[in-house]
């Protein structure tokens, strides 16, 4: 008889943007003619076409593997010096971060990276997670056994991290010892971003409780205010103490494509059970190995093409694009009088609504035919907001913000 991993029955009913998907396929079947009115302001897919520089990149390796001589077979799983190097200098020694490249390892995808990587860890290690937060993160833990059950939507064996409208949606350093934490910013969801004293003052709890934290930078393409630290290892000490993800999909509109990479320095340590310490680069370098085979050559041709000058120009162009977004919808539901946080170092808007974040998801795909996501998806603390996505086009997100002020009420609380 074959038995199954019983902690996969203690997820939630689905995964949200399952559920999402679901709840529109059923609206655009009961109502053919409102149904092809639906745009899509929920999911962070975007739409804009990958810039012409790794078009370029792309097209050249393919043709490269139809000749002999420059053909590829298996490449180094890490990821091509070519690609580690290029994300080395510019993405942190530029900013003063000392990353090699050999401690970079390019991979398929950050939701994945964020997802594998937690098998590094003991299945005891007590994880201390945001809420709200992207869903992947507890949802990987809950199928390792590493969470307890749930009552009233938390689990039992997890350290939730409020982030409120009270604390600008950073989380507060935990009351009691934690092994492993998630940061995400610029998050996901509340577009909120973390200044460099309030990033200083996590790194300085790792070092001092010998935890780890697991950095989600995603979204740093999006930042424009300078003060802000686009990674975790412009910290001091942050080597020691934390592991950091990035991606090319809203970077450079690779969601179609699959690149991104995870950071694991050569000092950050995990420790058995006795105290013994154990280079986390050594462990991730096994299991990345021993499980992954490598993003095929021509995806990381392009994605090396990002760094030439005309696709930093080109993928700034991207991300500027979508803030242009960001800003109408953040214009649009402060006017309306709903308080409003992100859209202007992010994608994502997180916005208070005052009712049931499922009902207001209704209220929305039925009498606008906009789709957004509804808060309570990504925890207790999500219940009464919803995020809007600014991953579309303009013109149907200036339609979307249109409908929006024909069928929503005004609030009279003053924006923030």
């Amino acid at each position: 008889m074959v038995t199954i991993n019983e902690n996969y029955l203690k997820l939630q009913a689905s995964y949200l943007f399952s559920d999402i998907s679901r709840r529109v396929k059923q609206f655009k079947d009961e109502n053919p003619a409102l149904g092809a009115r639906v745009i899509r302001l929920g999911i962070g897919d975007v739409t804009r076409a990958l810039p012409p520089a790794c078009i370029a990149a792309l097209h050249k390796a393919v043709d490269e593997m139809a000749v002999e001589a420059t053909f590829q077979g298996y490449g180094p799983e890490q990821g091509y010096d070519f690609l580690r190097e290029a994300i080395a200098v510019h993405d942190f020694q530029a900013r003063g971060a000392a990353i090699s490249p050999d401690e970079v390892f390019v991979s398929d995808g950050s939701k994945c990276d964020t997802a594998n990587v937690q098998e590094l860890f003991a299945t005891d290690s007590r994880i201390a997670i945001p809420d709200p937060v992207y869903p992947v993160y507890i949802d990987t833990n809950v199928m390792a056994g590493r969470t307890g059950v749930s009552h009233n939507g938390r689990y039992a064996n997890v350290v939730y991290l409020d982030c409120t409208r009270a604390n600008g949606y950073v989380p507060a350093l935990p009351q009691q010892p934690v092994d492993v934490i998630y940061l995400c910013f610029p998050n996901n969801p509340t577009g909120a971003t973390i200044t460099r004293k309030q990033l200083e003052a996590w790194v300085e709890y790792a070092l001092r409780e010998r935890a780890l934290i697991l950095f989600d930078a995603a979204y740093v393409a999006f930042l424009r205010d300078p003060e802000l630290p686009q990674s975790i290892y412009e910290i001091d000490g942050a080597r020691r103490v934390a592991i950091e993800f990035r991606s090319y999909s809203k970077t450079a509109g690779f969601t179609g494509t699959r690149c991104a990479y995870i950071v694991v320095p050569t000092e950050c340590m995990g420790y058995d059970r006795a105290g013994n310490a154990y280079p986390l680069h050594k462990l991730w370098n096994r299991r990345h190995t021993t499980k992954f085979n490598g993003v095929s050559y021509p995806v990381q041709r392009a994605a090396a093409a990002i760094y030439t000058d005309a696709g930093q120009q080109q993928v700034r162009g991207l991300s500027d694009y979508y803030l242009r977004n960001a800003a109408l919808i953040r214009r649009t539901l402060s006017a309306l009088g709903y308080p409003c946080v992100g859209g202007e170092n992010s994608p994502y808007i997180w916005v208070e609504t005052g009712t049931d974040s499922w009902a207001f998801f209704d209220l929305m795909l039925q009498q606008a035919q906009v789709v957004i996501t509804p808060g309570a998806g990504f925890g207790a603390c999500g219940q009464g907001y919803i995020r809007i996505s600014a991953f579309n086009d303009y013109a149907k997100v200036e339609e979307a913000m249109a409908r929006l002020q024909k069928v929503l009420p005004k609030r009279a609380t003053t924006a923030s």
